[in-house]
């Protein structure tokens, strides 16, 4: 299970998933008051006592920057895929979409996914879905991950953008992964964590 922190929202105050290999995945503690030393006690934790300090703090950096990422576009839960003893694979965020109410239907989402400015590879793949917790948009995306950039180091990813049912919200659901030979792989686990998403 991932716990998420609250939300200012009155009717949920928490995101649940359900991760795949729960062992391969480091839940990010966005609540935390000491991130730099939260982060150093993940990394020791999960490279084991038997690696050198060094390589314990460079992890630990990694995952502090992964860490602010989601601090900053206040989060509601994320976690990163590092399987143990490795480096960090993928990453996972929740977060809710301060939009208009007349803009949560799937028609506004998808004009808006079609007009994103990017910088973008090729064409987006948007198609829309449904989830147990309402209707959504997919969008699989390559993008630079320098955002003023058009050319350089790739991303991939696939964000679901979810309009529960029960909550007059939408929500983005993104995993993110820079190792292009698993896109479809990831595409398919993003698809597996999006279906087990709630709202308690």
């Amino acid at each position: 299970m991932l716990p998420s922190s609250e939300t200012s929202a009155p009717d949920w105050r928490e995101c649940r998933i359900d991760l795949p290999s729960p062992e391969s995945w480091l839940i990010l503690d966005l609540d935390t008051d000491e991130p730099k030393s939260w982060a150093l006690s993940v990394a020791e934790a999960h490279l084991g006592p038997d690696v050198e300090s060094d390589w314990h703090q460079a992890f630990a950096q990694d995952v502090l920057w992964y860490w602010v990422g989601a601090v900053r576009q206040r989060a509601l839960c994320a976690a990163l895929l590092a399987p143990p003893n490795n480096s960090v694979i993928a990453s996972y965020t929740v977060r809710e979409l301060r939009i208009p109410n007349e803009s949560l239907n799937l028609d506004a989402l998808h004009a808006e996914g079609e007009r994103a400015a990017g910088p973008y590879f090729g064409s987006p793949g948007i198609v829309e879905v449904e989830l147990p917790l309402g209707p959504t948009l997919r969008v699989h995306r390559l993008e630079p991950t320098d955002p003023d950039l058009d050319h350089g180091s790739i991303v991939e990813g696939v964000a679901h953008y979810v309009l529960p049912q029960a909550y007059t919200t939408a929500l983005e659901c993104r995993l993110l992964w820079a190792s292009l030979g698993l896109g479809e792989e990831l595409g398919r686990m993003a698809d597996e964590l999006a279906e087990s998403i709630r709202l308690v």
